[in-house]
């Protein structure tokens, strides 16, 4: 499967717009998502066994989850359980329906394996995703696999008033949803990431705590996360871990798209990397491992963390689990890999894990994160220095 998607099914889609086939593709796994049967032989097909992980309260059949930006309006949940996700993060969702930047807005680096995108939190509001995801509650199509929801800032609220917009959409989608991620980090809504400055921060959890009090009647509290760009300085990151002592927060997700861009002798791939907006993909591997395991030495692994950026093998997610992640997110990397990567990662966690005579993945979290060649005490980009323009 994987060599079919890369040398037959990846080419021809890779001729034609990126959004326009990132559309077409959830418009697929929509009408797949639709059908039990369809769902059913995805399933048999593509889902790995079980690894499991308990985080959060929650039962995660494995590890590999589905980043945010994927599915922003959760028109195709059941079909992320049945290609083998252990959880799916939807989203992002603002208080205000927006129609995001101006195309094009989504471009691929084709021999850098990665993506730069400026979409701008383009959702339909709140309401909207509330809608949707009560649907798939109402037809019995839930999935069984924990749900999030990231929460971003309308474009049109001032950043005075983002902790009300934030508390807006969480106190509607509260009911809806497993666990909720705040994003502080995305580089494509102007200033927004502003707010990951500690006081702004500090207002926004201190909105959704109070928001999370009065929802309490109804149901049970969510963890709340805080994700986070690799772009912060390692003496950023210690202020906000220094928050997450106090704020409530149940952990981190680490990170975001960057700013930053790598060298490159490629000519398509140099005039992709003069585009605005955010990189994700292999080239922000190494930066995101370098930010989980910073979080993991300075929190003692007392903080969980999703690791997400560059994922694009088994021995990438080794990686960052051994940095001192305990869950795992894919974007990029089942771009360009297709949709078996998610059991290929599986299974390789699997085996080193059993190579290793562990009894479950949970013992692997942090085991390279005290390793005296990691980088920790300065904030590299490493392959990544250029900033965009």
């Amino acid at each position: 499967m994987s060599w079919c998607y890369r040398h037959i099914i990846r080419p021809n889609l890779f001729k034609h717009d990126a959004e326009q086939v990132h559309e077409f593709t959830l418009g697929s796994l929509g009408w797949v998502s639709r059908h039990q049967l369809m769902c059913d032989a995805l399933e048999a097909w593509l889902a790995p066994a079980p690894l499991p992980v308990h985080l959060f309260g929650l039962q995660f059949p494995n590890p590999i989850g589905l980043a945010a930006g994927m599915d922003k309006l959760g028109v195709a949940l059941p079909a992320w359980e049945a290609l083998g996700f252990g959880f799916a993060e939807i989203g992002a969702v603002t208080w205000h329906p927006q129609p995001g930047n101006p195309p094009p807005r989504l471009f691929r680096a084709v021999a850098e394996q990665a993506i730069v995108n400026r979409m701008g939190f383009n959702n339909h509001g709140a309401e909207a995703l509330a809608s949707v995801l009560t649907h798939w509650r109402t037809q019995h199509r839930w999935p069984a696999h924990p749900i999030g929801i990231n929460l971003g800032k309308s474009k049109t609220t001032p950043l005075d008033q983002a902790a009300a917009d934030y508390a807006s959409s969480f106190r509607r989608l509260h009911a809806l949803a497993d666990f909720f991620v705040v994003n502080v980090s995305s580089p494509n809504t102007p200033n927004l990431r502003q707010l990951q400055d500690r006081s702004a921060l500090e207002e926004i959890l201190l909105a959704l705590r109070e928001a999370q009090s009065a929802e309490a009647r109804h149901s049970a509290p969510k963890p709340i996360l805080i994700k986070i760009a690799p772009d912060l300085s390692f003496a950023a990151i210690d202020e906000l871990l220094q928050l997450t002592e106090t704020g409530g927060t149940a952990g981190i997700v680490a990170t975001n798209t960057t700013l930053a861009r790598p060298d490159t002798a490629d000519p398509v791939s140099r005039r992709v990397f003069t585009e605005a907006g955010g990189l994700s993909g292999r080239p922000l591997r190494t930066r995101s491992t370098e930010v989980i395991r910073h979080i993991h030495r300075q929190t003692r692994g007392k903080l969980p963390i999703i690791g997400v950026g560059g994922i694009f093998t088994a021995a990438d997610a080794w990686e960052k689990i051994t940095a001192g992640a305990s869950l795992l997110q894919i974007y990029t990397g089942l771009v360009y890999e297709g949709p078996a990567l998610i059991k290929a990662l599986v299974t390789g966690l699997r085996d080193r894990v059993n190579e290793l005579g562990l009894t479950n993945l949970q013992q692997a979290v942090g085991l390279q994160a005290s390793d005296p060649l990691a980088p920790d005490h300065v904030p590299s980009m490493s392959a990544l220095h250029r900033p965009c323009h």
